[in-house]
């Protein structure tokens, strides 16, 4: 074997821990394990076994305990900070991976790491074998020679002798007299008093080694440096200093080891423990691609089962088929399609689960130049529909509400929805992954599935389902089908195990799909002449708000550019610098601006530029392009499982983000419009987070203030700044309203402070007079925190979880967000499950097809309708009463509902 190509590679371990852990952001897992460490140290060994194939890697580390140094001399490394907690949980993960890698794992006890490194180098190198220490430790240096390199695998460099005598001005023979003049703060090496680096470079290049120096002191004060005339003194008066410093920095290469370099050698990895560890880690793509490895069997949960997957392409297999599904009493459902954009999509094929590892692909549509016949799609189709729409045949999918509003498209209304996966994991844990069967295979089967790319292929490149051959498409769409069973075999036992989160999922959740599938179908009228013309009104706008900038700065720059706004900002008109970004340089974030802006013009004009050219780029620009070509509407995607509260969420328009404050956000809601004989219905419910905090905390004053159908703002006023609520003025309502707010999403003194633009004394005086006059607040946020950090989740009314992984933490400040959270997601979590109540009530009532309105879009806490012009009143007052009835609190639930020709008019 040639030496030089397959080096014995020795990692200084314990350096990379300490710089993985500085050097990587605070990553957690779901369950707020902190992981960044594991993942710099896992990465860097992953990056020198492809870097040095067919070489040894040992790694090494520190031992606990006392060295031989700490006997030598007590005060070594005693200025060093104890390590942090956060990384302590990491060492025993890595210490494992490494074995589990089957990498040679060391750890001598009485030495450190840097020894027995230093021993197996010099021995490798007597023997003539090439050797690569792969560190960040500048004290290494004086291993090299002609036959040992450095190599530090987070800045990408290698040093040979050459190398070492470029970096520091000195060959690696004098490396440790280097170290013993300077000494070492980190590692409280004394060194002499009064040497630093260019000094100690003037005593070695001048004079040689350590004990050349002190051999000829008389030469020193000759020497270029300043203060060289003394120095000789000095090192005299330090010889014990420099000796013993001497001795600390050497690198023992005579520790006795058990291991020899024979012995030194790469193992088989054990798969089981690195998925084991990259499972609970949630390294999802290190994990993906150890399941994917084809050259022994994948490591899973539980055995998986034989697969029998069958490619219909005839009428009696497909009778066949047609006829299990009926029999069964839950199968899983899937759809291939040309397009993910529901309203455009057309099926290519479906497929279906009957049993875990028994599924089937029909394909119907696939037209690549040699496909062989298919089955009719207008026959399929025509034949599943009474089983697709029979609301007593059970079945499950993920993401039907896609699959559904696809064959909608078809004629088909798909009825029996009675689990979806995505949902089942969103629901048993909204924070544990993402929710794509991708990722909920590989976290809770084991399972790497294949990928869309693996058959169709990635980029621009990328082939539309239709397009994909039947020998790849098949197994890929019937496993989607498999998993999908077997996915929710796995998550409804554990829903079942908990109760209220079962009933948050088949109460809410799932008869929720065809609701939000019916009103993304819908969509909503936007008049496209007036975005264009509010687009050339923002554009004009930009021009003169560019031009009043570079008046400000004076000189023109690019408004979109950080690097040249801070330029401007901080280095040329010198405003004060508030926040840095994490390398170092002025922050220009919007909550920057927003405090500078307070004293200086160019930021709150900045601020300006910043909204009005998102409202364009965003929604004046962009809506008139996503106009329906067969509706004429905008059609949004609503989510169910990505915000961890239970908030539906929107994309493609995202209707949750057009402002309502501003006067060009309330035009944009003006071109959402009513069609030729109807109007536009808002519905919203009123305070509702406050009303839900009345309810939870049981507290008089609040409760009262609600039942009397007080201004809760006023009335809160009125209790902190102890005046009648007939004298509250509008400042003070104001005040009291961000007291309100704030305190519900668990703002502190400080934050109240920055928000109001008063002194923090003051806001804290505010904070402590709401708490005095309404105790059942202050009870319940000190009862919520002590419930989250016993359980580690907090609850809606309805049952819904959420999970706080930190609320136990070590470090104050994520302790703190978490417990934040914990106070506000139950409001926020409940208003979400009201408002779906709300909407599963009213969609039922429009459903019987009684009246003519429809529902349109569901933005925050308001529901939006088109309602017929001589409908609009009882209309409104029957879906202001359901939702009203969506929830029994202690206070009412107001509605209240507006109407107009548009969006904005109504709200």
């Amino acid at each position: 074997m040639d030496s030089a190509a397959t080096p014995l590679v020795l990692v200084d371990g314990s350096s990379y821990v300490y710089r993985a852990f500085h050097a990587l952001p605070m990553l957690t897992t779901s369950s707020g394990q902190n992981t960044g460490a594991v993942r710099g140290v896992t990465s860097m060994l992953r990056r020198l076994l492809a870097d040095y194939p067919g070489s040894p890697v040992a790694v090494v580390f520190d031992a606990k305990g006392k060295t031989f140094r700490d006997d030598i001399y007590p005060e070594y490394k005693a200025n060093r900070p104890p390590m942090p907690d956060e990384l302590r949980e990491q060492i025993e993960p890595i210490h494992e991976i490494v074995k589990a890698m089957g990498l040679p794992y060391i750890c001598e006890p009485g030495v450190e790491a840097d020894d027995v490194i230093g021993t197996l180098s010099c021995e490798a190198s007597r023997k003539g074998l090439a050797v690569v220490i792969s560190t960040g430790d500048k004290d290494m240096a004086q291993l090299v020679d002609s036959h040992t390199t450095l190599v530090n695998t987070m800045t990408q460099t290698i040093m040979d002798e050459a190398g070492v005598q470029e970096k520091f001005g000195i060959p690696p023979s004098l490396i440790i007299d280097f170290l013993a003049l300077m000494g070492d703060k980190v590692d409280n090496i004394p060194g002499v008093p009064g040497v630093g680096e260019k000094t100690a470079l003037g005593l070695l290049q001048g004079l040689g080694s350590l004990d050349d120096i002190y051999n000829n002191l008389d030469k020193v004060a000759a020497l270029s440096f300043r203060g060289a005339k003394t120095m000789g003194a000095k090192l005299e008066k330090e010889r014990d200093n420099a000796d013993l410093s001497y001795r600390l920095a050497t690198i023992k290469t005579d520790v006795p080891l058990e291991l020899t370099l024979e012995q030194l050698k790469n193992q088989t990895p054990n798969r089981e423990d690195l998925v084991k560890w990259f499972t609970k880690l949630e390294f999802r793509s290190w994990l993906d691609e150890l399941l994917d490895d084809t050259e022994t069997p994948a490591i899973t949960f539980e055995e998986p089962p034989a697969v029998d997957y069958d490619i219909v392409t005839d009428q009696s297999a497909f009778d066949a088929w047609l006829k299990a599904l009926k029999e069964s009493e839950l199968f899983a459902f899937d759809t291939e399609t040309t397009s993910l954009n529901y309203m455009d999509a057309r099926i290519v094929g479906v497929s279906f689960a009957i049993e875990p590892g028994r599924a089937a692909y029909v394909p119907l549509a696939h037209d690549y130049l040699d496909a062989p016949p298919q089955l009719s799609r207008d026959d399929v189709l025509a034949a599943l529909k009474p089983l697709l729409e029979d609301s007593s045949a059970a079945k499950v999918g993920q993401n039907l509400k896609y699959d559904a509003s696809v064959l909608a498209n078809h004629g088909i209304t798909l009825r029996g929805i009675r689990f979806d996966t995505m949902l089942e994991s969103y629901v048993l844990d909204s924070t544990a992954t993402r929710h794509d069967m991708n990722s909920l295979a590989l976290k809770y089967l084991g399972q790497r599935t294949i990928h869309f790319e693996d058959v169709a292929g990635k980029g621009a490149k990328q082939l539309s389902f239709n397009e994909v051959r039947l020998e790849e498409a098949g197994p890929y769409a019937a496993e989607d089908a498999d998993i999908t069973l077997r996915l929710h075999d796995h998550l409804w036992h554990k829903l079942e195990e908990q109760g209220d989160l079962k009933n948050v999922l088949v109460d809410l959740e799932v008869p929720l799909v065809p609701v939000l599938s019916r009103i993304e179908r819908e969509g909503a009228l936007v008049s496209r002449d007036l975005l264009q013309k509010q687009s050339l009104e923002l554009g004009e706008r930009l021009k003169e708000l560019e031009s009043q900038a570079y008046d400000l700065a004076g000189q023109a720059f690019n408004l979109g550019s950080p690097k040249q706004l801070g330029e401007i900002l901080f280095q040329k008109l010198e405003l004060p610098v508030i926040k840095k970004t994490p390398k170092g340089a002025p922050s220009t974030a919007e909550e920057v601006l927003a405090e500078l802006a307070l004293d200086y013009p160019l930021p709150k004009l900045l601020l300006e530029y910043r909204s009005l050219s998102k409202l364009k780029s965003t929604y004046t620009d962009k809506l008139p392009q996503m106009l329906n070509s067969v509706t004429g509407r905008v059609h949004t995607s609503y989510h169910q499982a990505v915000t961890a509260t239970g908030r539906l969420s929107s994309s493609d328009p995202n209707l949750q983000n057009i402002p309502i404050r501003t006067g060009e956000g309330r035009r944009i809601r003006q071109a959402f419009i009513a069609p030729p004989g109807h109007k536009i219905l808002a519905a919203d419910y009123s305070q509702i987070e406050l009303r839900i905090m009345a309810h939870l905390s049981a507290d008089t004053g609040l409760l009262n203030a609600f039942k009397e159908g007080q201004d809760v703002h006023a009335a809160t006023a009125s209790e902190v700044f102890e005046v009648s609520l007939a004298a509250v003025s509008v400042d003070q309502r104001r005040k009291a309203k961000a007291i309100n707010f704030g305190l519900i999403y668990g703002m502190s003194a400080f934050g109240l402070a920055k928000q109001l633009h008063l002194g923090r004394s003051e806001a804290q005086e505010y904070i402590d007079r709401y708490f005095a006059r309404y105790p059942g607040v202050a009870d319940y946020m000190d009862r919520t925190r002590a419930l989250a950090k016993e359980q580690g989740y907090v609850q809606t009314l309805f049952g819904r979880r959420l999970y706080l992984p930190e609320i136990n933490a070590r470090n104050k400040m994520r302790v703190q967000a978490a417990e934040r959270t914990a106070i506000n997601a139950p409001m926020q979590g409940t208003a979400a499950d009201i408002i779906k109540r709300a909407m599963l009530s009213v969609d039922d009532w429009l459903q019987q097809g009684d009246v003519h309105a429809r529902m349109i879009m569901q933005v925050h806490d308001e529901l939006v309708f088109e309602v017929a012009e001589d409908e609009v009143e009882s209309v409104s007052d029957r879906i202001c009463a359901l939702m009203s009835g969506a929830a029994e609190l202690a206070v009412p639930l107001l509605v209240e509902a507006g109407v107009g020709d548009n969006w904005d008019e109504a709200h």
